[in-house]
């Protein structure tokens, strides 16, 4: 995994792609998701035979770190779910989740290292 960039505000980088890089990641930087993230491991992947269900794991917290890791970020998407359930109008609790979906998706193209 690549270090994280000096400085209070700084986003750490992307780790690898692998479970145990991004593991590691989660645990030095957000490790508010470690428990759901461990559970979630030993109850779909752990025990399986089938490693069918590892993309889709990867793809989760891979999303959730990328969000995690940038706490700027992953106060303006809660804002906006938060907004969303407490607004009135449907049309724009729509865009506001929409939004919180966009960046969501965002975040979760970042690649290795960034």
């Amino acid at each position: 995994m690549t270090t994280a960039p000096t400085g209070s505000n700084a986003v750490p980088p992307m780790p690898e792609r692998t479970p145990k890089a991004l593991r590691t990641a989660i645990a030095q930087h957000a490790p508010q998701l470690l428990v759901d993230f461990d559970r979630h491991w030993r109850r779909d992947i752990a025990d399986a035979y089938d490693l069918a269900p590892v993309p889709a794991f990867m793809a989760r917290w891979w999303a959730e770190y990328a969000l995690a890791r940038d706490p700027e970020l992953a106060t303006k998407v809660h804002g906006l779910e938060d907004a969303a359930g407490k607004e009135a109008d449907y049309a724009r609790a729509k865009t506001l989740i929409e939004e919180a979906g966009r960046l969501r998706r965002e975040a979760a193209k970042a690649e290795p290292g960034r």
